[in-house]
């Protein structure tokens, strides 16, 4: 299929960065419903790591800050 819109684009690159390129859906739709800030310091702090599992290292991380977003939200 075509790639015709933005975050298709920045989906099929994570899932090419991170080895993971059969669960590319998933990652199209990370980069569909998530700010694009916070997935970059999500990939920031994996390329960081030494971690074997850097997918699961992403994930984990990703719903740190989208959970540490959400507390700041609410505070204010």
């Amino acid at each position: 299929k075509y790639i015709s819109r933005d975050f298709q684009s920045y989906g099929i690159w994570l899932a090419e960065e991170l080895n993971d390129y059969k669960n590319r859906g998933m990652w199209i739709k990370l980069a569909k419903t998530n700010h694009r800030s916070v997935l970059e310091k999500a990939y920031s702090f994996v390329i960081d790591s030494n971690a074997d599992n850097k997918i699961a290292l992403f994930l984990w991380k990703l719903k740190q800050l989208k959970t540490e977003n959400a507390k700041l939200k609410t505070s204010r």
